[in-house]
């Protein structure tokens, strides 16, 4: 089961972060469930084989606030994808910093090494007035601005500044059957 864990302050949000990766793994058949990361439970990571969370919007950032919610991902040893505020989250519970960078619409990015099947030029979508420096992280692909895929160095942990659930569906597609 997939474990989909909602960012999102502003209720209207949902549609545009949460529910086009509910759709592509309702396409795929996979169960899942999504909560938002208040609601979380300890039985929810027990039964959770992986976990994605969302992004959400530019101005929505108070899960910024709430980072030490996000603790248990130390001690979760299951594979964890961060999606735009998922990676600030990642980032943040490692110790990292944020740094006031604007990217919004379509910009082509670089993978520099096969990260859930992509590689190379890439063209993504971002939506973010937020980048992180990381050290806990290996940098997959970047910007002139911002890292824009990172994977942990020791874990199964993954994350994405750009929007795969808007632009690049198969990267989550390939993440939860990996």
């Amino acid at each position: 089961m997939i474990l989909l864990i909602k960012i999102c302050k502003i209720p209207f949000h949902y549609f545009e972060f949460v529910k086009p990766i509910e759709e592509i793994l309702k396409k795929l058949n996979i169960e899942f469930i999504t909560v938002h990361y208040n609601d979380l439970t300890s039985e929810m990571f027990s039964k959770a084989d992986k976990v994605i969370i969302s992004g959400t919007s530019l101005k929505d950032n108070s899960f910024l606030d709430d980072v030490d919610k996000f603790d248990w991902i130390k001690e979760f040893d299951k594979p964890v994808l961060g999606i735009c505020g998922g990676m600030h989250i990642l980032d943040l519970i490692y110790d990292g910093k944020l740094k006031e960078v604007q990217e919004i619409g379509l910009n082509t990015i670089n993978f520099n090494e096969e990260f859930f099947g992509f590689n190379g030029k890439t063209e993504v979508y971002e939506l973010h007035n937020l980048c992180v420096e990381s050290t806990e992280f290996d940098v997959i692909a970047i910007s002139e601005e911002c890292p824009q895929a990172i994977k942990h160095k020791h874990r199964l942990l993954y994350a994405v500044l750009f929007h795969p659930e808007v632009r690049n569906k198969k990267l989550i597609e390939r993440f939860v059957k990996c």
